[in-house]
């Protein structure tokens, strides 16, 4: 049976989010609610919604609108019926009746339930209404949260289960995980349980908030808000709820019972107010007095506020060996944290999966880990692991190890996907290469490079990798979220603060390099990104000969929002592809004008739709839904390019002084609004000086290293003053521009 059709019920947050994403999947939906005005609000959310829901926000009408009154006939044609009503068990049940009766033989309901187990949610149904029911736990916000779980029972048609199951990895482009029918199912389960751990024995060993976040964060391979800031973010009193939840459905002698004992402090902030990010503050607090604006961290002995205090552990990569045996305080939390979470997750193996591999991908996929408990135990070493741990007696899988104590336990990953993923082949590379910034996997046929530092930042390092891996035919792909945010801007600020600017000259000479020579290698060079593509991540995958995209990419040259222009090439390229155009044929200002409107503004795309109208992507670029194919798709290019030549390089005729004057035009407007300030001239005029071609007219030709030439001059005049250097520290304090 092909799915086709969907009728989504329940127009809250994941109901629209679900009929959302079947829309970016070209799947015929329709959304139902009690009324139809509902539905159609729901809709209007979907269209303006931030981040985006969809792909394509022109096709937001593909998204059919009704009520469960009126309109519930669109039930009898649909393949698959998602329930995403209010968690409330009568009201689900009332719904599933009314579908049994209305759908057609043979099609799939769910619900999206993410609490209430099968055998509650179906008592109500025939043996043969069973075998097409089961739960499709989506995770928040759907469009962007790589996992799925569908849970299943003894009652479920295992053929029907594995349909939905590659419709949703293959349509949908989910990391789709069956998983069995327990309480808080997979992801869940084990991310809460390691939440409360990390919470309960910051407590216990009387770390601050701060020293707690700061190891239970990246350190750790897990994302930066760490458990307390998680908390707050997630609301402390709904964590209560889930944690009432799991009390309430897991047997007394679940380890889980222990860690969701209530804390005093916790009740305490719930009865006040204090409820996090969406109440009075948390953990964390906003404390404003005057115009100043304070973050504030919470005393977990006390109950006190005071300024949150910023926590070097002096190196924040992923290193869990190094974090456990650091002889202090911050070594004993990680091994109590990390052990504890490993004993859990695979003590609940097979209850709730047979394969130990999901788990981990639970954690990727639905908490953004960079590595789940089984692979945390393969790098801190099996050996190691069982010299340092206590306890374990009643594990089964841990017990079973430690008898044959097999440092190669994990064998292979990924295993709930047939898909040749990047994290599948990484363990068949002939060898490993690379550096502390990027690693190079060498096959047989062609190399892969894997960008490596915080957001995937470059630097000489990066370079040098990238340079190295092009021997053979090289697909650059990270198996992290992101391609890379850009240029390690902490990295260039250690040698502004030191006025040695010959150094980053050299650095912006060498990345216009290697961008160059990836351009013109001999062997064809595919960027495979996915999620932030900027600054120098963009100029490395737009001078890539070929490129493979998921959908759900931002991208764009945002270097003017730091007081900067792109200096790697992206000037260059932008101007290159805009110069292609029947405009500019007609009108030589044309593309140096609508580059200055793109690169001036920072603008970014949200997905490969958006991103081919600014020229980011072209219209031959692969765009994948399901980001664990890139890697296949890349092979592909490389297996459709066997006589790959390399492009000849560019040539550009640019009008230099007489679009400068309109560009200045726009800059002058732009001051006397208001919109930009004294440095924003400043900035604005060195891009419209390399973007117009500098010195030159439209009779003269100039070539790449000419624009290379005006780009890092550029770029060099602006990094030598103080008001961007200004911005910059702003935005790596903050996180947020500086208007100066």
């Amino acid at each position: 049976m092909k799915i086709k059709n969907v009728v989504v019920i329940g127009s809250g947050t994941m109901g629209s989010g679900i009929a959302a994403h079947l829309c970016n999947a070209n799947v015929p939906v329709t959304l139902l609610d009690l009324k139809t005005e509902i539905s159609e609000k729901a809709r209007e959310r979907i269209h303006k919604s931030r981040p985006p829901l969809l792909i394509d926000k022109s096709k937001i009408n593909n998204i059919k609108v009704g009520n469960i009154s009126d309109n519930f006939d669109v039930v009898k044609d649909a393949d698959w019926v998602v329930e995403a009503v209010v968690e409330r068990i009568d009201v689900k049940h009332q719904i599933y009746e009314k579908i049994f009766k209305a759908r057609k033989d043979g099609a799939i309901v769910s619900s999206n339930t993410s609490s209430i187990p099968i055998k509650i949610l179906s008592e109500h149904l025939t043996d043969s209404e069973k075998k097409d029911f089961c739960i499709t736990h989506f995770f928040n916000p759907v469009r962007y949260m790589g996992l799925l779980e569908i849970v299943k029972n003894e009652n479920n048609d295992l053929n029907k289960i594995n349909q939905l199951k590659e419709f949703c990895e293959i349509e949908l482009g989910k990391g789709a995980i069956i998983c069995n029918d327990t309480p808080g199912f997979l992801g869940n389960r084990v991310g809460v349980y390691a939440m409360q751990i990390a919470m309960t024995e910051a407590f216990k060993m009387k770390l601050s908030v701060e020293e707690a976040d700061a190891i239970f964060g990246r350190p750790m391979g897990i994302p930066k808000t760490g458990v307390f800031g998680l908390y707050d973010l997630i609301g402390i009193d709904l964590m209560a709820d889930v944690l009432k939840s799991f009390i309430k459905e897991l047997p007394e002698t679940d380890e889980f019972h222990e860690v969701a004992k209530e804390i005093p402090l916790v009740k305490k902030l719930i009865e006040t107010g204090y409820t996090g990010r969406k109440g009075k503050g948390g953990f964390y607090r906003v404390n404003k007095t005057g115009e100043t604006k304070v973050m504030e961290a919470i005393n977990l002995e006390t109950g006190d506020y005071s300024p949150s205090k910023k926590i070097d552990l002096k190196s924040d990569k992923v290193d869990l060996k190094g974090l456990i045996e650091r002889k202090d305080k911050y070594g004993d939390y990680a091994w109590s944290v990390i052990s504890k979470i490993i004993k859990y997750a695979s003590s609940l193996v097979p209850g709730i999966t047979k394969e130990f591999n999901d788990i981990d991908e639970a954690m990727r996929l639905g908490f953004n880990w960079a590595k789940g408990p089984f692979e945390m135990l393969e790098e801190i070493g099996v050996n190691n692991f069982f010299d340092k741990i206590d306890d374990y007696s009643g594990n089964n899988f841990l017990e079973n190890l430690s008898k044959t104590k097999n440092e190669d336990f994990y064998g292979a990953r990924q295993k709930y996907t047939n898909i040749e993923t990047l994290g599948k082949v990484k363990k068949t590379a002939s060898s490993l290469d690379g550096n502390d910034s990027a690693k190079i996997y060498r096959f047989n046929d062609y190399n892969i490079v894997e960008f490596t530092t915080k957001a995937n930042a470059l630097d000489y390092n990066s370079m040098d990798a990238l340079k190295k891996a092009t021997d053979k035919p090289l697909i650059i792909i990270n198996e992290s979220m992101q391609f890379s945010a850009g240029v390690n801007l902490t990295y260039t600020m250690q040698f502004a603060d030191k006025n040695d600017f010959k150094s980053i000259e050299k650095f912006i000479k060498y990345f216009q390099e290697t961008c160059k020579h990836l351009k013109y290698s001999k062997h064809p060079v595919i960027s495979a990104p996915s999620g932030l593509t900027l600054g120098g991540g963009f100029e490395v995958m737009v001078q890539s000969n070929f490129v493979a995209s998921h959908t759900n990419i931002v991208v764009g040259l945002v270097e003017t929002i730091v007081g900067l222009i792109p200096a790697g090439g992206g000037c260059k390229e932008m101007l290159g592809r805009w110069l292609e155009t029947e405009e500019s044929k007609k009108d030589p200002n044309f593309a140096p004008l609508k580059v200055f409107n793109i690169i001036g503004y920072g603008r970014t795309a949200t997905s490969t739709v958006e991103a081919e109208p600014l020229k980011y992507l072209r219209p031959q670029d692969k765009k994948i839904m399901n980001r664990n194919s890139l890697l296949e798709v890349s092979k592909e290019i490389l297996s459709e390019n066997k006589n790959f030549k390399a492009p000849e390089e560019l040539k550009f005729k640019l009008p230099g002084e007489s679009v400068r004057v309109e560009m200045n035009k726009i800059i002058e407007k732009l001051y006397n609004d208001k919109v930009i300030l004294d440095h924003g001239v400043q900035v604005a005029k060195e891009l419209a000086n390399v973007l117009s071609g500098g010195d030159t007219s439209i009779n003269k030709t100039l070539s790449e290293d000419d624009l290379f030439k005006l780009e890092l001059d550029a770029f060099m005049r602006l990094i030598e003053t103080s008001k961007t250097q200004d911005r910059i520290r702003h935005t790596l304090s903050t996180g947020k521009p500086l208007v100066n």
